[in-house]
């Protein structure tokens, strides 16, 4: 499956782990701090907005896929185990969050055992002990097809009795609860990354009294019981006596504003490990579909900080170059990655020397320039981005280079030489039947538009001719995931994890292939036989697959042989597939305004509500009409 993908266009940025940068107007700046004259403090109401309700399920957390509904929940849910809430390095660390530990498995890595801290509780409206039946049950909405889990591969075919089929919440075989206070999990096969799927809001605790109310898709979303520092406003009032009574809590609005209040259940004795520092009293995130007024609004006072949105092009040069505002913008290394995407059934890029030089010609230089410059990001030489992997030794090199990242023609032609679509050997690409009327897919709004002129242009100076056809958002999904179609080349997405882990990217971009929704737009890895059955053409010199080495590498548990796997299999990706040429690692981008006193990116959340501190002393009436 590959909604990972679809979800990618509702935002502009995602973080991974690097050490948040702010260009602070003092003489030094301390990692997720913003610049401030005041210490941060607990207090007031942090003020957000967003353009669109962009929600995926309505911030169920059974089926929430958009980090814009991820945010908040992390601030109203808990989780076995949770990356810790710092920015960079720090922020990789899994930590105990509902578990007293982070268990090591056993049974050759089938087999998890988790104990669940005493003292926390559901908020109000339920105000009962968190037990291990209430986590079981969201396994168990998991596994209900009706409730449209749209990350539910994490779990179906990995934890056993998990298919994802389940006509509605049912028990799960591979899970057993021993007590109310302990809860196993039983694997079909060794998935080193488990623990890190469960950090992942649909498996936090539901209660059954209350989520049997619920089996729409996204219904709960309207009145999730908290298990963490914040809940919506009108939770204490809700009435759960039976499922007639249940009305949507009144801080649950997504098409005017979200309002999350203090939990009065919340303990904050069991959670001294995950990194919350819970400053805000109250969040509002409303809906303002003007982007520039968000940002004017910023400015002005009236809201803290821009959420899940870049800034357009014009206000990003306002901030980057007024003394007085460029302490307030905050340029984080994030885990998105964008890239040229070739399609291996498509001559030329059959040819792996084709693809190479088209490695080498790209001016990533000029895309990153057309996305806003240095602020935005970097210029990208292969696709993990840095910040996942740290230092692990290996994992950051440039097998095509070129003179300040504008490409180099001589190297690229010297490939093309190689190919059997240059049959002049003089560095083009001469075969007209394959090398021209290119179809290229991108997405019809800027910054995407942007780029296409420079990629064109870099792939005519080695004679390959891509027509860009330029499409609607969903649309140019549709049509990169139709194999069918004989897309030869695709810009205009990108790509990012949903926990800060290798397997996130290359499961999805070079794993299963299928006829409809496919993810794999390489078709890395195709057979001649899937080939047949799905009428596209196969390479006579067949296509690689990296199967063995994911799942080798998935099988490893976390830690620094985990790591080393994965920038090994990076490297042989990048030599002997090369299925696209990178292009760009973006930033986070967070304007801040002048009431921010704290502010830091973590890695898993991006932006985490309750690690924001404001010096405001608004209260939730101040702000909310």
């Amino acid at each position: 499956m590959n909604l990972r993908n679809a979800r990618v266009p509702w935002f502009a940025t995602l973080t991974a782990a690097a050490a948040l940068i702010l260009a602070a107007c003092s003489s030094s700046s301390t990692p997720g701090v913003a610049a401030s004259n005041h210490a941060p403090s607990a207090g007031g109401v942090l003020r957000l907005a967003e353009p669109s309700d962009a929600f995926s399920d309505n911030m169920d957390p059974t089926g929430e896929y958009a980090l814009q509904g991820w945010s908040p929940l992390e601030a109203m849910v808990r989780t076995l185990v949770t990356y810790k809430l710092e920015p960079g390095q720090a922020g990789l660390q899994l930590v105990p969050d509902l578990a007293t530990t982070v268990p090591t498995p056993t049974d050759n890595g089938l087999v998890y055992t988790f104990h669940l801290k005493p003292g926390v509780k559901f908020g109000p409206p339920v105000n009962t002990p968190v037990t291990s039946q209430d986590i079981v049950y969201a396994f168990e909405r998991i596994n209900s097809a009706p409730l449209a889990a749209q990350y539910g591969f994490y779990y179906d075919g990995v934890i056993s009795g998990m298919t994802g089929t389940a006509p509605r919440p049912m028990p799960v075989s591979g899970i057993t609860t021993p007590n109310s206070t302990t809860i196993v999990f039983h694997l079909t096969h060794a998935t080193g990354d488990f623990l890190s799927r469960l950090v992942l809001p649909a498996t936090a605790p539901i209660p059954p009294a209350v989520g049997r109310c619920f089996l729409a898709a996204g219904s709960y979303g309207n009145d999730v019981i908290s298990s963490g520092p914040y809940m919506f406003q009108g939770a204490a009032s809700a009435k759960i006596g039976s499922c007639s009574t249940i009305k949507r809590m009144a801080g649950m609005n997504p098409s005017k504003q979200i309002v999350l209040v203090r939990n009065p259940n919340y303990n904050a004795t069991t959670d001294l490990q995950s990194g919350r520092k819970n400053y805000p009293n109250a969040i509002v995130i409303e809906i303002d579909p003007n982007i520039s007024d968000i940002f004017a609004r910023i400015q002005s006072g009236a809201l803290d900080a821009s959420y899940f949105v870049n800034p357009p092009k014009t206000t990003l040069l306002t901030y980057t170059t007024n003394p007085s505002l460029h302490n307030r913008i905050s340029s984080v290394s994030t885990g998105d990655t964008e890239y040229f995407q070739m399609n291996l059934t498509v001559p030329p890029f059959n040819d792996i020397h084709v693809r190479r030089a088209v490695n080498f010609i790209l001016d990533r230089a000029a895309v990153l320039q057309a996305w806003g410059g240095s602020t935005i990001g970097s210029v990208s030489t292969h696709l993990i981005p840095p910040a996942v992997l740290g230092d692990v030794p290996g994992a950051h090199f440039d097998l095509y280079p070129s003179p300040g990242s504008a490409g180099d023609l001589e190297a690229a032609e010297a490939q093309m030489k190689l190919s059997k679509d240059d049959p002049k050997h003089d560095g083009k690409c001469d075969v007209a039947k394959y090398c021209t009327n290119l179809i290229m897919i991108n997405k019809d709004v800027a910054p995407f538009t942007d780029m296409e002129a420079s990629i064109v242009s870099a792939l005519g100076k080695i004679g390959i001719q891509v027509l860009p056809r330029e499409l609607e958002s969903g649309a140019a999904q549709t049509a990169i995931e139709n194999p069918k179609q004989l897309i030869a080349a695709q810009i205009g997405t990108w790509w990012t994890y949903d926990y800060p882990d290798p397997a996130t990217y290359y499961d999805a971009l070079f794993g299963s292939i299928s006829a409809v929704g496919n993810g794999n737009f390489s078709m890395v890895g195709l057979t001649a036989g899937q080939a047949k059955r799905m009428s596209v053409p196969y390479p006579s010199g067949g296509i690689p697959s990296l199967d063995l080495r994911i799942s080798h590498c998935e099988a490893i548990q976390l830690g620094v042989g985990r790591d080393t796997c994965w920038a090994a299999l990076e490297k042989y990706m990048m030599q002997n597939v090369v299925p696209l040429a990178p292009l760009i690692w973006f930033n986070q981008i967070t304007v801040l305004g002048s009431d921010v006193t704290y502010f830091s990116v973590p890695p898993f959340v991006r932006v985490s509500l309750t690690n924001i501190a404001v010096s405001n002393r608004l209260t939730v009436s101040d702000v909310v009409g």
